[in-house]
């Protein structure tokens, strides 16, 4: 006789086996699931290839500085294969501070005095193991400009700190007035239209190391107070080459796109507390002269720059100060080499507004544009950590600028031969 026991373990031991068997052949082994698996698989990446990724355009005023690009920058004229499964804009923007490593940079920090008695806060990467160019005294140097609230500790900072030491280079990275934990001193700021703090710095820079070559880079508002500097500052710019990355051109149709509700929601509400934790961690010294608690109500960075950075620096409306602030209309008195990367979908900076016809008109000057990278993103491989495309186009041009002792000679133009 059979006990009980063993029937049970019996008829559970074939439930298992019948149970598993079942659950693979419906799954996979009947073929359905594994070509749905595989079909969609196919679809997406017909997808990607199709539509995502591209090579990117390089629109160049003069054949010179194309050709320049072409030959001694190669990254311009390769497909750029955006992370597959973060390609879109507005993910490549929120992901790239999380996902991108943050190499450790030892600073040497500098704080020089403004003619309004401020101070301004500089950080050095002197990269005095450099074995390219042991001479600190000729050491080429790059002058790194962050973004809106941002300073030498950003990702992006670090990784262009990083591609420079890897390279020999020095760099200094410029933090705006009041960003980096220092105090202010006079009731003042800055802004992307006032460029006073930025010749400060590079007077300063060029005084500090009068032999060695220097050039400078800007992201997003950075890029923005760079590039108006230069055409402000037309040919009295010393500089050998300067490389922008994520820059808005014109400020009325950036603030525009970002006040859509997505991008309200997404980046222009975050943005704006980020500016008012700013101002009032220097409230004391800025109510003297503003009325914080108003500033403090802002919901947007339209409403912000109302209410206190159009007044702070003297503009009548913040209509003025927008049109002073769009790099857009300075294009035409640049006269260094200026590349600028921008990605098509970049919601901070719309394609439609990039300066292509402004561009074609300057021989200094090159515009790159991706189809996709969004605003400061420009991730690509599968596990975006060490490099993204922003970054090799940093290499690639830096280098290119630095190793080519003729390179203005060859390319700038002064706008009396265009």
């Amino acid at each position: 006789m059979i006990s009980p026991e063993l029937n049970f373990n019996v008829f559970t031991s074939d439930l298992s086996h019948d149970f598993k068997n079942q659950v693979k052949v419906g799954l996979f082994g009947s073929g359905v699931g594994l070509s749905v698996v595989l079909g969609f698989s196919a679809a997406y990446a017909c997808y990607y290839l199709i539509s995502v990724a591209k090579k990117p355009i390089l629109i160049a005023g003069g054949k010179k500085f194309h050709q320049f690009l072409r030959g001694k920058c190669p990254v311009v004229s390769e497909t750029y294969y955006p992370t597959f499964w973060c390609w879109e804009s507005r993910v490549q923007t929120l992901l790239r501070p999380f996902v991108t490593a943050k190499p450790w940079v030892n600073y040497r920090n500098e704080l020089i005095t403004a003619p309004d008695g401020g101070q301004i806060s500089l950080d050095w990467f002197d990269n005095d193991e450099s074995a390219s160019h042991p001479d600190q005294s000729t050491r080429p140097t790059v002058l790194l400009l962050p973004g809106l609230t941002g300073t030498s500790r950003e990702s992006y900072i670090l990784h262009m700190v990083q591609q420079s030491r890897d390279l020999g280079y020095r760099c200094v990275v410029f933090n705006n007035r009041g960003v980096s934990g220092e105090k202010l001193l006079t009731p003042r700021t800055y802004c992307a239209a006032n460029t006073e703090d930025l010749e400060v710095v590079i007077e300063h820079v060029q005084r500090t190391i009068d032999k060695a070559p220097l050039m400078a880079a800007g992201v997003s508002m950075g890029g923005m107070m760079l590039a108006n500097y230069l055409g402000r500052k037309g040919s009295e710019v010393r500089l050998k080459g300067v490389v922008v990355f994520s820059a808005g051109w014109d400020v009325f149709e950036c603030t525009a796109s970002l006040e859509k509700p997505l991008d309200r929601f997404l980046f222009n509400s975050y943005l704006t507390s980020c500016l008012q934790a700013s101002v009032d961690r220097h409230r004391t010294i800025l109510e003297k002269k503003y009325d914080i608690d108003h500033v403090m109500k802002a919901k947007t960075i339209r409403e912000f720059d109302e209410r206190f950075t159009s007044v702070m620096f003297g503009y009548p409306s913040n209509d003025d100060y927008y049109r002073d602030a769009s790099p857009i209309h300075k294009i035409k008195s640049v006269q260094v080499p200026m590349l600028c990367l921008n990605a098509a979908d970049d919601v901070f900076s719309p394609n439609h507004a990039f300066p292509v016809e402004a561009v074609k008109q300057n021989p200094n000057v090159a515009l790159l544009i991706t189809c996709h990278g969004g605003h400061i993103g420009f991730l690509e491989g599968l596990w975006p950590r060490q490099s993204t495309y922003m970054d090799r186009v940093f290499r690639q041009f830096t280098k290119a600028v630095f190793e080519n002792e003729n390179v203005q000679k060859n390319i700038v133009y002064s706008p009396e031969t265009y």
